[in-house]
């Protein structure tokens, strides 16, 4: 991680503990937002409104965090006013690294070979980890926000007449509803998946699998009565940070991360409810199995030989193209 703008360790997953051993993830360090007007968001600064081609936008394909961002981003049609960079999938003794083109991206705004130097750029006394997404502002050359809940909202509102799509993530008659659900869903099975794969005692584990499959019953439940999305027909943010974790589920989660109670396949109406997403048009590419692999066993707190499984076999995956 970074203390006070130098890199001063091999990248470590876990960087806090709580009193039982369990995984405490970092708080985002920069919470500025775009709006259509250059007006103050919920957090942060005023000053960065919403133009095409002005932003830029810093992925890993492994990453759940990042995909909401991605996914939001096909679904208002900003792919020609937000450009993407793709890091590689592997973590790296320092963190994120750029690619050459061939399995990942180099950094088009600054030839950074790692995405710390990003952080250390906006921030020369940054102290955190590096992590992704990462929102840059090409105009004031700093990051924007690197907290993908709020990126999220801001595609889906921020950019005003620039999208492309009118459909409302954060509907105004829903959020209270939205913000409950996710409140429950994101310690119990979005970060849940996180504190059993990097839990450091048993009790934190057994905590963490328990909250995780308790809730993946929840939602089963919940799924098999209605649909085709968690509000109806409603498409919003919390399908969005739900399905990235589903995605992921068989592939990662249940063998790495030791959440091996049952697998997404043996939740039916689930299954089915993550590829009625992944089938909306431009979600599909946001997903690579094969990143998600190479990326999650390349942690070696959690795979020492960094060795990448074959399996399992997703007979959905290669029929999606995923």
């Amino acid at each position: 991680m970074l203390v006070d703008g130098k890199w001063v360790e091999n990248w470590q997953p876990v960087q806090a503990k709580d009193e039982k051993g369990g995984f405490v993830r970092q708080v985002s360090g920069f919470r500025h937002w775009i709006t259509p007007d250059g007006s103050a968001g919920p957090t942060g600064e005023a000053g960065f409104k919403a133009e095409a081609g002005r932003y830029h936008l810093y992925v890993a394909l492994i990453c759940p965090w990042a995909s909401r961002t991605l996914i939001a981003r096909k679904l208002k049609g900003l792919e020609s006013s937000v450009s993407v960079t793709i890091v590689e999938p592997a973590l790296t003794d320092q963190g994120w690294r750029f690619g050459d083109g061939s399995l990942a991206d180099p950094d088009p705004l600054h030839g950074a070979r790692y995405l710390h130097e990003l952080y250390t750029r906006a921030d020369p006394h940054y102290t955190g980890r590096a992590t992704v997404p990462l929102l840059w502002d090409r105009q004031t050359d700093t990051v924007v926000s690197n907290e993908s809940a709020d990126i999220l909202r801001m595609f889906n509102s921020g950019f005003g007449d620039l999208t492309k799509n009118r459909v409302d993530l954060y509907p105004t008659d829903l959020r209270a509803e939205i913000d409950a659900l996710n409140e429950r869903i994101y310690p119990r099975l979005n970060n849940g998946v996180y504190r059993a794969g990097f839990a450091t005692t048993q009790l934190a584990y057994e905590e963490a699998f328990a909250d995780v499959f308790a809730e993946l019953g929840e939602l089963e439940d919940w799924m098999s009565k209605g649909g085709p999305f968690l509000f109806g027909d409603r498409l919003t943010e919390s399908d969005i940070r739900l399905f990235v974790t589903l995605v992921r589920f068989d592939a990662a989660y249940y063998g790495l991360f030791k959440c091996n109670q049952r697998r997404l396949a043996d939740h039916p109406a689930l299954q089915a409810y993550m590829l009625r997403i992944l089938s909306l048009p431009g979600v599909r590419e946001t997903v690579s199995i094969d990143h998600i692999k190479r990326g999650y066993y390349s942690i070696r707190a959690l795979n020492p030989t960094g060795i990448v499984p074959l399996g399992p076999d997703l007979p959905w995956a290669a029929q999606a193209g995923a």
